[in-house]
């Protein structure tokens, strides 16, 4: 087809589908503006495959299914975007719960861990936590992982002596130097 004919052709289905292809997507969507997005892609199609388009009475049905297709593709987007959106909700609701209790001695692990410089709570809690190694600390907070190791030592010290062996035990904050819980 030449240039003219084809765009002749696109602008007749155009004119005497739009009406009907735009009331089938405007039932089954769940708003007009979504409709709207629709039948443009619908269009968008016949367009690039205007060649292809059934002639006469049945270009018709044709867009119907490009159209049906299309919901159909992004009913299947809008339940995966949910599934996921759901997940990530849980996920966030899991991450979110309280790392501190109302006991006395989550109380005094808490209050000392925030007497420390904000870079070594972060290297503790990122070891006690987290479970990371002074390396992958090292990477996280933008220092080497030699003087990850010297600060988490210097803080551990600080948390014994405020807290006494048996709290740090307790609480989760007394680690190995090799990153893993006592």
């Amino acid at each position: 087809m030449a240039p003219a004919e084809r765009r002749e052709a696109f602008e007749q289905l155009f004119r005497s589908t739009r009406t009907d292809l735009l009331a089938y997507l405007l039932r089954r969507s769940t708003n007009p503006e979504d409709a709207a997005d629709a039948l443009a892609q619908v269009y968008v199609i016949a367009w690039q495959k205007i060649d292809g388009v059934p002639a006469g009475d049945h270009a018709r049905p044709w867009l119907f299914g490009v159209a049906r297709n299309l919901l159909s593709k992004a009913w299947g987007r809008q339940r995966s975007e949910e599934a996921l959106a759901h997940r990530l909700a849980s996920e966030l609701r899991d991450a979110s719960r309280p790392v501190y209790s109302a006991e006395p001695a989550a109380t005094a692990v808490r209050q000392a861990l925030m007497s420390l410089p904000e870079i070594d709570q972060e290297i503790v809690t990122l070891t006690a936590w987290e479970g990371l190694t002074p390396q992958q600390i090292a990477v996280v907070v933008g220092r080497s992982p030699n003087v990850v190791r010297v600060r988490l030592h210097r803080a551990r010290a600080r948390l014994r002596r405020g807290l006494g062996p048996l709290a740090a035990v307790e609480s989760g904050l007394a680690v190995e130097s090799t990153g893993h819980k006592r």
